[in-house]
């Protein structure tokens, strides 16, 4: 593997696109109101349906000089009973406008179907590529319910956090494509001695993915690689909830004695929804829910990932060929898909227990996962 250049030299200036969307994440995140510009002209005052207070949705109608909507997806929508078609997002209002408590019922993860409450409450679609849209979508990457109080309207204030809906669309993408080596150290890991750790970082200070390399990998032969999602719970925890800490482990195992390889540890909790989340999702699924309707039930898809830093890393680290430890035949479709070849799926099979059986199952049944 050639060297790589992690000189502490200085970072350069993040694009602006990057930077807006950052900034609108943190600021929808602490309860603030985020405008969201359309190509259209159209402007989105955008509250995250969990900051929703009757203050705060008076504070916003008065900014946009209009009655504040929920924006939820189309999932979602589905699960209360208000949608019926494909649509992306849908705006829902109510008779006499949206209250504090009816905002807080329309996002409660654990409400389904019909409620009283909501015989009042009316959906409408909204443009795929519109400001509503990306609202919500501004929400999944704050790692929030994909919920958002929004009101169109007046323009933004001089003082108000401002982001274009084209670069809340085109952040992940371009996030993972800014991706630099910015640190590296030699590691020894039980099992693997001969192991470092280097550490990627997008050029508007994201979260960083780690990547896990073993021994020295030859980069002109597919390379044994792992692309594995941070699991706090089953990671650090040991959480019998899930098989990902037997893959984090069982996979270091196999490189080693494989010789070399590499292990990319993705910033990417929950199949991407973020840990508070998947905490929500558990408590569905100790409701009954399986793993991927419990995602569905928030609002979700059912996997959240993407794979554009993957690639980029393994591109960075000189490797264009790959045998993927996976049991997941997506992971070998968007490696293909950005420019990674898949010389060879390598199966990752582990005992199941008590706790994670269904789990598993569900991956088999429904997420197409091979076993």
């Amino acid at each position: 593997m050639r060297p790589l250049d992690t000189s502490p030299g200085p970072q350069q200036p993040a694009p602006a696109a990057l930077v807006a969307v950052d900034r609108a994440v943190a600021e929808l995140r602490r309860g603030g109101v985020v405008a969201v510009l359309g190509a259209d002209g159209a402007v989105a005052h955008a509250l995250a349906a969990e900051a929703a207070t009757s203050a705060t949705l008076a504070a916003l109608a008065a900014r946009a000089g209009a009655p504040p909507l929920l924006a939820v997806t189309g999932r979602r929508a589905r699960v209360l009973g208000l949608g019926a078609d494909d649509a992306n997002v849908v705006r829902l209002d109510a008779e006499g406008g949206l209250t504090a408590d009816l905002v807080a019922l329309l996002a409660d993860p654990c409400l389904s179907g019909p409620h009283p409450d909501l015989a009042t409450v009316t959906a409408d679609a909204a443009k795929a590529d519109c400001a509503v849209s990306q609202s919500v979508a501004l929400a999944k990457l704050a790692r929030l319910l994909p919920a958002v109080v929004v009101a169109e309207g007046a323009p933004p204030a001089g003082d108000q956090v401002c982001v274009a809906a084209a670069d809340i669309a085109a952040y992940q993408v371009n996030a993972a494509a800014s991706l630099r080596v910015v640190s590296q150290a030699r590691v020894p890991l039980a099992g693997a001695e001969n192991a470092r750790i280097i550490a990627f970082r997008p050029a508007d200070g994201g979260i960083e993915h780690l990547a896990i390399v073993i021994g020295e990998p030859d980069v002109d032969r597919p390379v044994l690689t792992r692309l594995h999602s941070e699991c706090f719970t089953g990671d650090l925890l040991g959480s019998l909830r899930c098989d990902c800490g037997d893959q984090l482990k069982g996979a270091i195992a196999e490189i080693a004695q494989a010789g070399s390889g590499v292990l990319l540890y993705l910033a990417q909790e929950g199949r991407g929804i973020g840990l508070v989340n998947k905490l929500r999702a558990y408590r569905l699924q100790d409701d009954g829910f399986d793993t991927l309707d419990a995602n569905l039930q928030l609002g979700f898809d059912d996997d959240e990932r993407i794979y554009q830093p993957a690639a980029q890393m393994l591109r960075l680290l000189g490797i264009g060929a790959v045998r993927l430890l996976t049991n997941n035949p997506l992971k070998v479709d968007q490696l293909a898909a950005h420019g990674i070849r898949v010389a060879e799926r390598v199966p990752h099979v582990f005992p199941a227990n008590d706790h994670n059986k269904s789990y598993l199952s569900t991956k088999a049944t429904r997420g197409g996962h091979l076993f």
